[in-house]
């Protein structure tokens, strides 16, 4: 097994952990603030390296059968599975302050992604059209681009680098992975289940926004996939359009959650209650505007404070389920955006406090929000932290309206017991993903994105595996024969007269 020593910075290099040349530089718990371990950014020859490995590996791996690249996918799903998790969800607890139930959790979703894309890419060989010409054989196959980069968040570090990197390599890339900074230990850890795979098919470099900028511009990357903040993917996706390089997008949300008149009350509280305070709200979908039917509105809003205040907060290795936010600057823009809110008339009705007895890391209250405007920024802004912002409307045609009116568009939830508000709003809602009555599911065989700035391109279902290759258009005519439409033009068919 390879070892993570955490006063040992690395990266992942040749299918095995090499210790970094950059300054060192530590990675602090943001429950404790104490020193969890160290990393260090990774130097110019270090990604010139990474990048001349994944360069030597690309043509033996691409040139490997469907077949033959779905046993080593399935070889990495066996080893996630069999594998004792310990360590690397217990770094990631440390690092971001996930509760340690969460971050186990997350890893045991991961094994199958790469089950699924092992066997989608050998089913999705190209297609057969019916030919124009008699006795031409005229089809399409799928071709890899050659060397994916793919740019981690740290809320789900391991399981959203498993979604594009699953689906890259079972495309025919190789993969080199640039982890959050927060997130640098557990994902070096967990490069473990990619040792048995050729070397340079997968490698693995620390840093932050430089060696993630130096992958994207580099000449010799062909495709990105990229998760963060919309600043951050406006700048990705401009340094690939300049380059003409494809991308796959995912910018984060405001995600809205309609309970509608019609809604079955206790489960909409308790799906509100994940869908707002799940991972203290730093899951681009979470429900950050909780728009609520005035019928139903003080009801739900009551039984919503008695379940936040149920919520237990402090260290992610404790019994708790909110932990920290990941870090000082996270929890002071949590901060301004309530104070915005309360200043525009917003009136909390729980929480809008640092805990003190949770200790001295990044912590804040789960918070629940009442008389929500347009006017207040955290009605446009992604949120990232444990707060429900509710709003009261008049009817479901407001529920809506209200719902698309912002620049993002990942997910939304609706609570209804009506199939006719279930349907407009899966029609409606202007977001990539809909969820009525059970919020913040995805499956692996269905497409993960959002619609206008959250992001381009998807990940997970067919799609995401199409996000990693490119066609080529085939016309065979195993009988060669002369054309009546080449040159040169017969004289008594085109100048005739």
């Amino acid at each position: 097994m390879i070892r993570l020593e955490p006063c040992c910075p690395a990266h992942f290099l040749g299918g095995a952990l090499a210790p970094a040349a950059g300054e060192p530089r530590t990675v602090v718990n943001p429950s404790t603030l104490e020193t969890v371990g160290r990393i260090a950014e990774a130097t110019e020859a270090e990604i010139e390296a990474a990048l001349s490995a994944a360069e030597a590996a690309r043509p033996g791996w691409a040139g490997l059968d469907a077949k033959a690249r779905a046993r080593h996918l399935h070889a990495i799903a066996q080893s996630i599975e069999t594998a004792d998790h310990t360590e690397v969800a217990r770094l990631m607890t440390l690092e971001m302050g996930k509760p340690y139930p969460e971050a186990i959790g997350e890893i045991a979703n991961v094994g199958s992604v790469f089950r699924y894309f092992a066997e989608m890419a050998r089913d999705e060989a190209g297609r057969v059209a019916g030919p124009i010409q008699p006795g031409s054989f005229q089809y399409s196959r799928e071709f890899p681009y050659g060397i994916s980069v793919h740019v981690v968040p740290y809320n789900f570090p391991i399981l959203l680098m498993a979604w594009t990197v699953a689906a890259s390599l079972a495309a025919g890339n190789v993969a080199i992975i640039k982890p959050a900074e927060a997130t640098t230990l557990c994902t070096l850890a967990f490069m473990r289940h990619f040792a048995g795979l050729p070397a340079g098919v997968v490698g693995c470099l620390a840093g932050g926004a430089d060696v993630g900028r130096a992958l994207v511009e580099s000449d010799r990357t062909h495709v990105v996939a990229f998760t963060g903040s919309v600043g951050v993917a406006r700048a990705v996706a401009t340094a690939c359009a300049a380059r003409l390089k494809p991308c796959v997008i995912e910018a984060g949300g405001n995600d809205a959650l309609i309970v509608t008149d019609h809604g079955p009350l206790d489960v909409a509280v308790a799906g509100t209650v994940t869908a707002a305070f799940h991972l203290s709200g730093q899951i681009c979908t979470s429900a950050e505007r909780i728009i609520v039917h005035a019928a139903v509105h003080d009801e739900f809003v009551e039984k919503l404070v008695t379940a936040a205040k149920a919520l237990r907060v402090g260290d992610g290795l404790g019994h708790n389920e909110i932990g920290p936010l990941v870090s000082e600057a996270a929890r002071a823009k949590v901060i301004r955006l309530v104070d915005d809110a309360v200043a525009k008339g917003a009136r909390i009705e729980t929480g809008g406090r640092i805990p003190e007895a949770a200790g001295p890391g990044w912590f804040y209250e789960p918070t629940v929000i009442t008389g929500v405007t347009d006017a207040m920024a955290i009605s446009r802004e992604e949120l990232f932290g444990p707060v429900a912002a509710i709003r009261k409307v008049a009817s479901f045609d407001e529920a809506i309206a209200v719902a698309n009116r912002s620049e993002f568009g990942l997910g939304a939830s609706v609570f209804t017991t009506e199939l006719s508000e279930a349907m407009r709003a899966v029609d409606e809602i202007e977001a990539g993903m809909v969820w009525v009555n059970n919020p913040l599911v995805d499956n692996d065989a269905l497409p993960f994105g959002g619609w206008k700035t959250s992001g381009l391109g998807r990940a997970l279902g067919r799609e995401g595996l199409s996000a990693f290759r490119r066609s080529k258009m085939a016309i065979v005519d195993p009988v060669p024969k002369i054309h009546d439409w080449w040159y040169p033009y017969p004289d008594d068919v085109f100048y005739r007269g």
